[in-house]
């Protein structure tokens, strides 16, 4: 899926979408327990860059999660990467996209960035790719989260109980909003 990334252009972060040339310096940031630490996702171990290179190659398959669309998130100011969003379950016959896998380096946490960031991905959403609904599954025990996407007016519309498995096996609870 190709997307206008001049549109997701703000005054704290822009988006651009994800190319090989990203990968060494997300590799590096992603390398922080903090990160991951209600996902799961990464687990900060012996086996870390082989797991990177499968949550990387994921994230570059356009026809992962019935079609996705990654960025890497940077911050306007110093052009640097602070982390990574995703458009995925892209369903156009229903006008509907999730918004995911997103992760910043702690040093952005509690700031404008993750809040200006959605913002940009919901209104081009709706305004350009013509969609009516935007999701986010957001971990249960990840409050953090689940706040931020409250301030941009998400809704928790329920509990999604024993929605899939963490990397390191735990049971993982899922609120849609």
């Amino acid at each position: 899926m190709q997307v206008n990334t001049s549109l997701l252009q703000g005054k704290y972060v822009y988006l651009e979408q994800l190319q090989q040339h990203h990968v060494p310096t997300l590799r590096l940031l992603a390398k922080d327990t903090r990160i991951w630490d209600f996902t799961k996702t990464l687990l900060i171990n012996d086996t870390y860059d082989e797991q990177f290179d499968k949550y990387i190659n994921t994230a570059f398959d356009s026809k992962f999660m019935m079609g996705q669309a990654s960025f890497v998130i940077h911050e306007t100011g110093t052009n640097r990467i602070i982390g990574m969003t995703r458009y995925y379950k892209l369903e156009p016959a229903h006008r509907r996209v999730s918004i995911g896998f997103t992760w910043y380096i702690p040093e952005v946490w509690g700031k404008v960035h993750n809040k200006e960031c959605k913002l940009l991905l919901v209104q081009y959403a709706f305004e350009t790719m013509g969609f009516q609904r935007v999701e986010f599954e957001v971990a249960h025990q990840n409050v953090r989260s689940q706040k931020a996407v409250e301030k941009i007016g998400g809704v928790r519309e329920g509990m999604l109980r024993k929605h899939g498995l963490h990397a390191d096996g735990t049971m993982r609870h899922t609120w849609g909003v």
